[in-house]
C-alpha cells in the first residue's frame, strides 16, 4: 500500500507542469516555436527606437546651432548637410561618390574572405603553423589600418590596386582570427565524431569544422568588414588620384581643403549610413539565422 502511494506521488510530481523560465538547454531548443511577430510589435521594438535616437540627435545638432556655440564655418547646420545632399542629387554625383567605395570595399572584402578562410583552417589546424603565423595574425590585426597606406602608394602606385592592398591588409588577420577563435571552441567531442564517422581531411573541415565554428566565424567577418571599411576611408582619404575617381574618403578630403564642414558632415553621414546599411543587410541577418540555428534566440 505504501509502495502504491510513493509511486503515485512520483507519477504526481512527474507529470506536474513546468514553467517555461525552468526549461534550458536542449529542453529550451526542443520547446521553442516559431512565431510570426506583429507588424505592430515589430515597429516598436526595432523601427521606433533608432528614429527616435536620429531625431533627437537632430535636435541637439539644432539647438546648437542656435545657441552658435560654434561659428558657421566650424558647425553646419542640418539645413545645410542637407543642402549639400539635394546638390550632389542633383549634379548626379551622390550615387556615384556611394558606389565608388561601396565596390571597392566589397571587392576587397570578398578577397579578404577568399583569403583568410583557408588560412584561419590552416593556422588552427596545424601547431607548427599557428606557432609560426598565429602572433604575426595578432600583430597585424592589432596595427592602424593608415599605417599600410604609404608604403602601399610606394610599392604599386595611385591605383585600384593599393586600395585592395590596403583593405587585404586590414581585413585578412581579423577573417582569420575570428575562423581560428570560432575552432578553438569547437567541443573536442564533434570532432572525435566526425573522425569516428570518416570526416577527415577537407571533408571534416566542411562538415564538422566550419558548421561548428560558425558563431566565432561570423563574428570574424563582421569584424573583417568593419577593418576592411576604415581602411578603405584611410586609403581614400590619403592616396588622391583623378584616375581612383571620388570615392566618400575623398570627398571627406574635400571638404577639408575646401573648409566646407557641410560637405565634411555629408561624407562622414554617408560613410555612417552605409557601415549601418551593410550590418543591417548582410551580417545582422547571417548573425541570426546562425543563433537561431542553435536555438539561441528562442523568446527574444
Amino acid at each position: 500500500m505504501a509502495s502504491t502511494e510513493k509511486a503515485a506521488g512520483v507519477t504526481e510530481r512527474t507529470a506536474a507542469p513546468q514553467d517555461p523560465d525552468d526549461l534550458a538547454g536542449l529542453d529550451a531548443l526542443e520547446s521553442a516555436q516559431t512565431v510570426r511577430t506583429p507588424l505592430r510589435e515589430t515597429l516598436l521594438r526595432k523601427v521606433l527606437p533608432p528614429v527616435t535616437a536620429v531625431v533627437l540627435v537632430l535636435a541637439v545638432w539644432q539647438i546648437l546651432v542656435w545657441a552658435e556655440v560654434a561659428p558657421p564655418y566650424k558647425l553646419a547646420s542640418p539645413s545645410d548637410v542637407w543642402g549639400e545632399v539635394r546638390e550632389a542629387w542633383l549634379q548626379g554625383t551622390l550615387l556615384d561618390y556611394i558606389w565608388t567605395s561601396v565596390s571597392r570595399g566589397l571587392l576587397g572584402f570578398l578577397l579578404a574572405l577568399a583569403i583568410g578562410t583557408p588560412l584561419g583552417l590552416l593556422v588552427a589546424r596545424v601547431s607548427f603553423v599557428r606557432a609560426a603565423i598565429g602572433p604575426i595574425l595578432s600583430g597585424l590585426q592589432s596595427l592602424p589600418s593608415v599605417a599600410w597606406v604609404p608604403p602601399a602608394v610606394i610599392w604599386l602606385g595611385l591605383n585600384d590596386s593599393m586600395m585592395y592592398a590596403v583593405i587585404l591588409l586590414g581585413a585578412v588577420p581579423s577573417v582569420a582570427n575570428g575562423l581560428v577563435a570560432g575552432i578553438d571552441q569547437i567541443p573536442p567531442l564533434f570532432l572525435r565524431a566526425g573522425r569516428t564517422l570518416g570526416a577527415t581531411g577537407l571533408r571534416g573541415a566542411r562538415y564538422i569544422v566550419m558548421p561548428a565554428a560558425l558563431p566565432g566565424y561570423v563574428a570574424g567577418l563582421k569584424q573583417g568588414w568593419a577593418f576592411s571599411w576604415r581602411s578603405l576611408m584611410a586609403a581614400e582619404i590619403i592616396a588622391s588620384s583623378p584616375d581612383l575617381g571620388v570615392g566618400l574618403g575623398q570627398l571627406l578630403e574635400n571638404g577639408r581643403n575646401n573648409s566646407s564642414m557641410s560637405q565634411v558632415f555629408l561624407a562622414i553621414l554617408l560613410i555612417l549610413c552605409v557601415g549601418i546599411a551593410i550590418d543591417l543587410l548582410i551580417f545582422s541577418p547571417l548573425e541570426r539565422r546562425v543563433l537561431r540555428g542553435r536555438g539561441l534566440l528562442a523568446g527574444r
